[in-house]
């Protein structure tokens, strides 16, 4: 990760970084009160329930009016390992009887926006719904805490957690920053409630919604955390298109988009505003997946799906897509550069990842043959109408299946109707999809693959019972040469054997903002460190 304040054009042409980001001056400087910070958002949410979304565009015009448990210490937010208390008091406790139980005091001090104070039993009616949802009520990440035995408030101020077994993967999982903090008494009216309404304890109070327009917020004059937040209050503006977002910060309407740019956006902004932008760059929590449809004809056979992932050149990709796109790094199922993710070496093993080329597609097309694949058919690629990165990955894929004999139409919907097709119509042949998760937590972001009756966030409709057994095995042993064992055979019967789902490529972070935003430090996630409360605008 690096951050780069910018201070002329020719430092750019040249290829120099000049400088700190302004996330590097913070602690030197005397943060400000007051002001609304404007911020552009690509898309809406399409809901407002954390517990069951995935999305950034929920995250962003919506986590700041609300509490969670823990957090990642926001002073430093690329850590896996850095967690601080939110709601809890003091640091985040150790494990007790072994490794299993962890007890959670909970802060005294925490009113819903609404008034009234939350209690240890509100954390607890959240954790249930997160961990052991009712039957057929969704939870994305349910697959995260499958360590959790129980979740218990013997009084107003204290939660325990009881584990089947000590896991690394429990704490960073509690700080992920969807598990927002719901009041009991609105979970036992209506569980769904929060899909509608929005009522936290964060530091902003939810003030309006324009659908289409904004979200707005204004400060919480209660907030649990004196003289926070800086801000009198903000206001996310969504915008879908690309270059409306650039022209808003480029004309002072909006200070920054928390979701990243492109290289050549970037280029534009510094060359227009030179030491007016300040630069934050990171590696990506986040990759594209191709989901198929394991239902429909003729994806139900294993040679088909093999045939899809050796028609693309993903090392081709990588160098072109780069340059145009807010993806870089080609990977696996495990976010490149953890201990746990596969070398260059190890993933030009797999299937869609043979450094010959000609020999992948040679093998697709005789596979598409051998599967009898109905080759004058048009197939039906559902996606996102999010252009960085989905549509521009998704135009390449499709030039990519052409040239092993392969039709598809990009249908592209918004993000409501696009769930929509992925969770619950399934019309599609394949569909976009995504893995972005925010503390890089290997052993439980894969999650994502296992079977979907286990998996609240896998919608390419499969069970594979091999795949879990290494699951289950990896998060239950301690030694990080088992765990690695575990994921590359895991990683080899999703992508290569199986053939269940397919990796694009890894997402790239570019963040170009006003210089006068301060406080705010990029991460490997575009979902941590958005609460806020310690933005503040140097105007």
């Amino acid at each position: 990760m690096k951050g780069i304040q910018v201070k002329a054009l020719c430092a750019i042409v040249a290829g120099v970084a000049i400088g700190i980001g302004a996330s590097g001056q913070a602690s030197a400087e005397t943060p400000k009160h007051g002001g609304i910070l404007k911020y552009v958002v690509p898309d809406e949410p399409p809901s407002f329930d954390g517990h069951i979304e995935t999305t950034f565009a929920l995250i962003h015009p919506v986590r700041p009016f609300y509490s969670v448990l823990i957090k990642v210490n926001p002073e430093n937010p690329s850590s896996t390992t850095d967690f601080v208390c939110d709601v809890c008091v003091g640091k985040v406790p150790e494990a007790t009887d072994g490794g299993k139980l962890y007890t959670f005091k909970i802060r005294d001090d925490v009113k819903f926006h609404s008034g009234e104070k939350m209690t240890a039993q509100d954390v607890l009616a959240t954790y249930q719904k997160i961990i052991f949802p009712p039957a057929g009520e969704p939870s994305a990440r349910k697959a995260f805490f499958s360590m959790v035995e129980s979740v218990t408030a013997p009084d107003d101020h204290t939660v325990v957690f009881k584990l089947k077994y000590p896991s690394g993967a429990f704490i960073p999982a509690l700080a992920v920053p969807f598990n927002w903090i719901y009041q009991k008494a609105k979970l036992d009216k209506d569980i769904h409630w929060y899909e509608t309404h929005i009522d936290g304890s964060g530091a902003f109070i939810f003030e309006k919604r324009e659908a289409g327009a904004y979200i707005s917020g204004k400060r919480d004059p209660d907030y649990y955390i004196k003289g926070r937040p800086y801000l009198d209050g903000f206001q996310a503006i969504f915008a879908k298109k690309e270059s409306l977002r650039v022209q808003a910060i480029r004309g002072d309407r909006a200070a920054i988009e928390f979701r990243g740019f492109p290289p050549k956006s970037r280029d534009d902004l510094v060359a227009a505003l030179g030491d007016k932008i300040t630069v934050e760059e990171s590696d990506w929590n986040c990759v594209l997946i191709m989901t198929v449809n394991h239902k429909k004809k003729p994806w139900d056979d294993v040679r088909a799906r093999r045939a899809l992932t050796l028609a693309v050149d993903r090392w081709g990709g990588s160098k072109y897509l780069s340059r145009i796109a807010i993806v870089k790094t080609v990977g696996g199922i495990v976010f490149p550069g953890s201990p746990l993710a596969a070398t260059k070496e190890e993933l030009q093993q797999l299937a869609g990842y043979w450094p010959d080329l000609k020999k992948s597609r040679t093998e697709a097309r005789r596979l598409l043959k051998e599967a009898g694949v109905d080759l004058s058919k048009t197939y039906y690629l559902n996606n996102r109408a999010v252009d960085q990165p989905y549509k521009i990955v998704g135009t390449w894929l499709l030039d990519q299946w052409k040239q092993v004999g392969l039709k598809f139409d990009q249908h592209v919907f918004p993000t409501g109707p696009f769930y929509a097709q992925l969770r619950k119509k399934k019309d599609y042949d394949v569909s976009m999809d995504f893995n972005c998760q925010s503390v890089v937590n290997p052993l439980v972001d894969v999650s994502k693959f296992i079977s979907d009756d286990r998996a609240g966030n896998n919608y390419g409709s499969y069970q594979d019972r091999e795949v879990d057994a290494l699951f289950d095995k990896m998060n239950r042993t301690a030694d990080p040469a088992e765990q690695r064992k575990y994921m590359r055979e895991m990683e080899k019967l999703t992508l290569d054997t199986h053939a269940n789902a397919f990796i694009t490529l890894w997402w790239y972070r570019i963040i170009p903002h006003r210089s006068y935003v301060k406080g705010w430090k990029i991460s490997p996630s575009h979902y941590l460190n958005q609460s806020l409360d310690n933005v503040w605008l140097d105007q």
